[in-house]
Parts: C-alpha cells; sequence; structure tokens
C-alpha cells in the first residue's frame, strides 16, 4: 500500500492546566507520521510541558478581548463563551484555508463546553475527536447536528497513568485513522431529498424513498428523535438540501407536550427560509414520547399510554393539544413561499398506531389538528386532504408525486429566472 502524505491535526485544550496530557498524544499522533498543530483556549494560567501554535491571547483578541480582561470580570462562564467565540473563528478560518486534516480536545465540562463548541461548527465527515469526562448522560449539547466522535475520558483529564494512557491513544489512533482513510469514491451528483421517518412510518417513507430514488434523486433519511429533525434543517440550513419529505413532524407533539424527542420550538422553520420544495405530513403527532414508563410525569399517567419497546413509552394527543399543533403548523409555515409549501394529510390515520381500528386511532382528535390548521393557514398555502391512512399505499404514492411535482415547479422558475437575467446582460 503506498505510504500516504501526512496530515495536519489540531489539537485544541487548556494547555495550562492538561499540556502533560496534550504532548503525550502530540507525541502519539507525530509518530504515526502526521503533523500537529496546537491552539491554547486556558485563560488562568500559561501553557506547561508544550509551546502552542496558537496561545490563548490570540484566541482571546479574536474574541475581541485580552485574557487579563476575562480574568479580572471572574466571570468563568463568560470566559468560556469568549474563548469558544475566538477558537471558532481561528479554527474555521484554518479550516477554510486547507490547513488542518482533524481535530481532537481533551478536558472536563468547561474544556469540552469550548471544544465541542468549535467541533460544532465544522462540517460533518471532517474527523472531529473529543475526550471528555462528560461523555455519558445527555450529550445533546455536546454532539448538537454534527459527527462529534465522544470517547470518555474515563478518569479526569489531569496527567498521565495506566488508564489516561489507555484512552489517549485510543483518541489519537481513532483521530490518525478518519484523517487516513481516502474519500469516498466519486459518483454523479443528485439532489438530496431529506425524508424524516419514524417507526410508526416506515412503510410510507420507503415507499416514497423507492419513487424519489427512481425519478434520480438521493434520499438522506432522518430518525425524527429530536437530533434527526435538528441535523435534517441544519442542514438545509447549510444549503445542502433539495426538498424536504416530512412524513414525521412528530417532534413538535413532544416539544408541546414535554417529551423527549424535541428538536426545539424552531423546527418546521428552516425549508421555508431557504425557499426549498416542503411536503408537510402530521406523521405521528398523534403520539408524545417518554422512556421507560417510570418516566412518564405524574400529570400523564392516566392518558392513553402504550410501551413501544423498553426503553420508549408513548402517549396518545388529545383534541386540545392536536388543535394547539394546528395553529403552531399554521405559524412556522405561513412564512415560507406559497409555491413550495405544501400539507397532505391522512385523515384516517397519522401513524401506523393511529389508523382505523389501532389503538391510538382517534378521528375526533385528529380533526382537531386539521381543523385548528385550516383556520390559520395563509390560503395560498396549498392543503389537501386524502381519505387515507398515512401507511397506504396510495398516500405515499401521492406524497411523493406532489413533491416531485414542487421540485420541477421549482426547477422550471429557476430556469425562467435563468432566462431573464440573460435577457438582461444581451
Amino acid at each position: 500500500m503506498p505510504m500516504q502524505q501526512p496530515k495536519q491535526l489540531l489539537l485544541i485544550g487548556t494547555l495550562d492546566t492538561k499540556g502533560e496530557d496534550y504532548a503525550y498524544v502530540r507525541d502519539l499522533v507525530v509518530a504515526r507520521g502526521h503533523r500537529v498543530v496546537t491552539v491554547d483556549i486556558g485563560v488562568a494560567g500559561e501553557p506547561a510541558g508544550i509551546v502552542p501554535d496558537w496561545d490563548a491571547d490570540e484566541v482571546a483578541r479574536r474574541a475581541g478581548v485580552s485574557r487579563e480582561a476575562l480574568r479580572a470580570t471572574g466571570d468563568r462562564g463568560g470566559a468560556l463563551a469568549a474563548m469558544a467565540e475566538g477558537a471558532t473563528e481561528l479554527v474555521m478560518e484554518l479550516h477554510r484555508q486547507g490547513r488542518i486534516d482533524g481535530i481532537l480536545g481533551m478536558g472536563g465540562t468547561g474544556g469540552t463546553s469550548v471544544i465541542s463548541a468549535v467541533m460544532r461548527r465544522l462540517p460533518v465527515g471532517f474527523p472531529k475527536v473529543l475526550v471528555s469526562t462528560a461523555a455519558s448522560g445527555d450529550t445533546r449539547p455536546i454532539v448538537g447536528t454534527r459527527d462529534v466522535v465522544l470517547i470518555p475520558s474515563v478518569v479526569d483529564v489531569a496527567g498521565i497513568n495506566r488508564i489516561s494512557e489507555l484512552i489517549y491513544r485510543e483518541a489519537a489512533a481513532a483521530v490518525c485513522g478518519m484523517m487516513e482513510q481516502p474519500p469516498p469514491p466519486e459518483r454523479a451528483e443528485k439532489p438530496l431529498i431529506a425524508i424524516t421517518m419514524f417507526g410508526n412510518t416506515t412503510f410510507a417513507v420507503e415507499r416514497c424513498k423507492r419513487q424519489l430514488e427512481a425519478q434520480g434523486y438521493e434520499c438522506l433519511v432522518f430518525h425524527c428523535t429530536g437530533t434527526g429533525g435538528r441535523t435534517m434543517e441544519g442542514l438545509v440550513e447549510d444549503g445542502r438540501i433539495a426538498a424536504v419529505l416530512d412524513m414525521t413532524t412528530t417532534e413538535w407533539a413532544d416539544e408541546l407536550c414535554g417529551g423527549v424527542f424535541t428538536a426545539g420550538d424552531t423546527r418546521l422553520e428552516a425549508p421555508g427560509k431557504r425557499g426549498i420544495p416542503h411536503l408537510v405530513v402530521p406523521g405521528c403527532i398523534d403520539m408524545v414520547n417518554f422512556g421507560g414508563a417510570a418516566s412518564v410525569p405524574e400529570r400523564y399517567r392516566d392518558r392513553q399510554l402504550y410501551a413501544w419497546n423498553a426503553n420508549v413509552t408513548l402517549m396518545r394527543t388529545d383534541a386540545v393539544e392536536n388543535a394547539r399543533l394546528g395553529e403552531i403548523f399554521a405559524e412556522k409555515l405561513n412564512p415560507s413561499s406559497q409555491r413550495s409549501t405544501v400539507v397532505l394529510i391522512p385523515s384516517r390515520g397519522y401513524s401506523l398506531l393511529g389508523a382505523t381500528g389501532e389503538r391510538f386511532h382517534d378521528a375526533a382528535a385528529d380533526a382537531a389538528f386539521e381543523q385548528a390548521l385550516r383556520a390559520r393557514l395563509d390560503p395560498h398555502i396549498r392543503c389537501e386532504t386524502l381519505e387515507l391512512a398515512i401507511n397506504d399505499e396510495a398516500f405515499a404514492d401521492r406524497a411523493a408525486s406532489l413533491l416531485i411535482e414542487l421540485l420541477a415547479a421549482q426547477q422550471a422558475g429557476q430556469e425562467r429566472e435563468d432566462k431573464r437575467g440573460g435577457a438582461v446582460h444581451d
């Protein structure tokens, strides 16, 4: 196998308190034939045991402050936020210039907050490894919507010992392996379609996916666990998605009722802001997700519940909640282009469990959503109701054909704009 060109890894951390740890990892990476550059984000003291390529004064300066000023305030949280801002500006500059091929950081909760803020700005596919004392429990604030690889530090990041050296060797090997991995083979670029899915909408999504792929599109399916919806909309905001088939919008039910799979209160906004085709279905808004049965809040204990599996308990939404969801959907969709957004409603069931004869079927509660939506939705936004359940073949077929229509209309509109632009230049 031919020898690869050496890569350049960026090491970022508080070198004033963890210089020994970073020097150890630096030497491991260099021993594998790669180069290392270092960024110090420590506020309190001077680097020990390692000389950074970009010192903490430079990082602070890029945030418009000085380390002395940060120390003088006595505000640790404010200092961390400033160092995160400065480090992000510096690292993104290095990335744009093509001067780094991967990033590795190590730290406790404070260092993790700064390092992860930087990593969350780097694109998907760029190697990111973070050794952290906080790499357990709810890691959503650390990872966000990016592919950050977390390695629990097991012991604190506080020197080399028989445990930490095992972890550091693992982290160094991981990030080097990522950098050494060649890119995937080139293939024809296809427009990307984002599709949202849940176990209760799998059949419909798979049928739509096959039809869209047959039309020459590449489909990215996102599982609507909160992170899935945020990740999907993040890619939309990045301009990487051509259209969204929002078959599963259940995350709004969790946002409204306090479930565990909320994607936040901006869900449904990104496609409209980008002006891309957005087909919206109230998939699985008839349920809220909690953890195991014991995790269901006391106020919901008398509601209709169903153990989907040992770790997920579903609660059927009622008419009041569904009506509020209808209002929210209208509020979120109304600012979007009337030509790019369509709502498609399966009146005989919003999920596998909500279909006629199934345990979550409640026609009145479903109707409350549609009534509230239509009362608030801008009349220029198309809303179509089918007397079908969401997983019926005919419903999936209509959803796929509608999205293809929206894409064709957008393409025709773009071609008209291009012709007008050409005429002006002529």
